[in-house]
């Protein structure tokens, strides 16, 4: 920085000058810190900067939305005013640099209202100051963090890897855990209702288990058993803690000889079962694991008295891949006994409509549940027309949510735990890499236009991060999982060996 070669330039000096020389001498340090953008043209146009956060809306505890400009520009000089006249300003060569401490005091000042950013930029020819855009500011926080997985978004190996922890106020990331310390894959972990202490991880490879956190406390389990496909995955809480509702999947992968899509990832066969904690014992009925259906994608409702599941009439593979279409179903749970209903009820036809239903995700208020549409299939990752729909409840009516979808895909989502932000798993900017976009949604199910996850200078962060977000989830509060004693447990051969409901 200019400051430290000033500052080097005079070392062992300063200390022998005058008390009014060293004003004068530390006026001159500032003005050697960065350029100014006085007397810059006018450009009517807003600034092109990448992320692109004009006329985002965002909590008002969410890390500086730090950009770059999407052009070759020599320098930026960027302001951001509040509503009552309050400027904070930052300047930078890369990334705007935005400070936390004075954003975090301008966003809680403007809650409820927005702030307005104005953007110069210096260019070989001079400064242009560009249109001044909003930001806009929520009553609604965010929680504390968001957990992901980071993996190369490649096809037959994952190379480094593992379950990584964002604290959303500031750009701190740790890891959770990562195959460093256990060698495998790890996938498929989830949270009762953003509560990291009750948590759910399946590792496959030579240390395959999966990883039981309840109430804080750690075991792992062997899932497979003689009455069922195979492992449990794709897990989905009971707000009670007490069951835990998975699938097992026979899912295999297949490339595409040409068009856009390179991979496919489809099942042969796929059941749902909820696993009880307290009896050790997997419930597994006859009505949800019929050969005739292919069932996945468990949730439970938000009142624990229903499951939501996908399913699909099987079809023969690969030949019949592109007739795979999932329907959004309903069958109801009593959690007092265990027992799911006899009757299933079909919420979303999408079969009907030529479309396929992935990732049923209800609103912890009870009010929405949010889902995934490809044309066919259960793995929208990988479908760039895949997006997100969102289903009133209490009405019925089911509708896509246009301001949070992009051209490409926008697959796997979650929800925050006062359902008010979406975290998306979306390929919208290289068709690649998959990375997470939050966006609020209102009473009525309305998402606002997405922001990328913000970083301290996101251009250098995205472009030297060749892992893509996978499996992004909300958590409240730091996850804590004391990963020496997951590398422990996951170590060891022993595990608790799950059994079917009736088998023993």
């Amino acid at each position: 920085m200019y400051f430290k070669t000033c500052f080097d330039d005079h070392k062992g000096f300063s200390s022998k000058l005058s008390g009014g020389f060293i004003g004068a001498f530390l006026a001159m340090l500032a003005g050697c810190t960065a350029e100014t953008s006085r007397n810059a043209s006018e450009v009517e146009a807003m600034p092109e900067i990448w992320p692109d956060y004009v006329g985002v809306t965002v909590p008002r505890n969410i890390a500086p939305l730090n950009f770059n400009m999407a052009d070759s520009a020599l320098a930026m000089d960027v302001s951001i005013q509040g509503a009552d006249g309050t400027v904070i300003r930052s300047q930078g060569r890369e990334a705007s640099g935005i400070s936390i401490r004075q954003w975090h005091k301008l966003l809680d000042q403007n809650s409820g209202d927005s702030v307005m950013v104005t953007v110069a930029a210096k260019y070989a020819d001079g400064w242009r100051e560009y249109r001044p855009f909003p930001i806009y500011v929520s009553h609604d926080s965010i929680d504390y963090g968001l957990t992901y997985r980071l993996i190369a978004p490649g096809y037959e190996v994952y190379s480094k890897m593992g379950i990584y922890e964002r604290n959303l106020s500031n750009y701190d990331e740790k890891a959770i855990l990562e195959n460093t310390q256990v060698d495998g894959c790890m996938n498929c972990h989830a949270y009762n209702q953003c509560d990291p202490d009750w948590y759910s991880m399946h590792v496959r490879g030579p240390h395959g288990a999966t990883l039981l956190r309840k109430d804080g406390e750690m075991a792992v389990y062997d899932t497979s058993t003689d009455a069922t496909l195979g492992l449990c995955v794709y897990p989905y809480w009971h707000p009670s803690g007490r069951y835990i509702a998975y699938s097992t999947n026979n899912t295999r992968q297949g490339f595409h000889i040409s068009g856009k899509k390179r991979l496919e990832v489809f099942d042969y066969a796929s059941d749902v079962q909820a696993y009880d904690t307290e009896t050790g014992q997997l419930l597994a009925p006859a009505i949800l694991k019929r050969d005739s259906i292919w069932e996945t994608f468990p949730a439970f409702s938000p009142d624990g008295n229903s499951l939501y599941f996908c399913a699909a009439a099987p079809q023969e593979i690969p030949q019949g891949l592109d007739q795979v279409r999932y329907d959004l179903l309903r069958i109801s749970f009593d959690p007092a006994t265990g027992r799911f209903g006899e009757e299933v009820d079909t919420v979303i036809h999408a079969s009907a409509m030529g479309k396929s239903v992935s990732w049923p995700k209800p609103s912890f208020d009870g009010k929405h549940l949010a889902y995934t549409l490809s044309e066919y299939g259960n793995f929208s990752i990988w479908h760039p027309e895949s997006d997100i729909h969102i289903l009133d409840l209490a009405t019925g009516e089911s509708k896509p949510m246009a301001k949070a979808n992009s051209d490409d895909a926008d697959s796997y989502h979650n929800w925050s735990s006062n359902s008010r932000w979406m975290v998306i798993g979306s390929r919208r900017d290289d068709g690649w890499h998959t990375r997470a976009y939050i966006c609020h949604v209102d009473d009525d199910g309305n998402a606002s236009k997405p922001f990328l996850l913000p970083q301290e200078n996101p251009r250098r962060y995205y472009d030297q991060q060749y892992r893509s977000y996978n499996i992004p989830e909300f958590v409240k509060r730091p996850v804590n999982l004391d990963k020496f004693e997951a590398e422990k447990l996951l170590t060891n051969q022993d595990r608790i060996k799950m059994k079917v409901k009736g088998s023993e």
